[in-house]
């Protein structure tokens, strides 16, 4: 299984990757763990400036805009 974390503040682009996240999961019937980490302590432990991030399996993804679902998907099948 998959985790897939989402880190940022909690703004609209960052609510709208996690959402996508969940969007693409689904449409593919993958299994994964998905956080969403808030913090900005917790955020600065992974070197980050810009948001929002989003990391598959500890591996940064896309940083500093939006994942769209379908690119998201292409993601997690390859």
């Amino acid at each position: 299984m998959k985790q897939i974390k989402v880190l940022g503040p909690g703004c609209a682009k960052c609510k709208t990757t996690y959402n996508n996240v969940l969007e693409a999961l689904k449409q593919t019937s993958i299994e994964a763990e998905v956080i969403k980490i808030d913090d900005i302590e917790e955020m600065i432990k992974y070197n980050v400036l810009t948001t929002p991030v989003l990391l598959i399996d500890d591996k940064i993804v896309v940083k500093g805009r939006v994942a769209e679902v379908n690119e998201i998907k292409n993601i997690l099948l390859q």
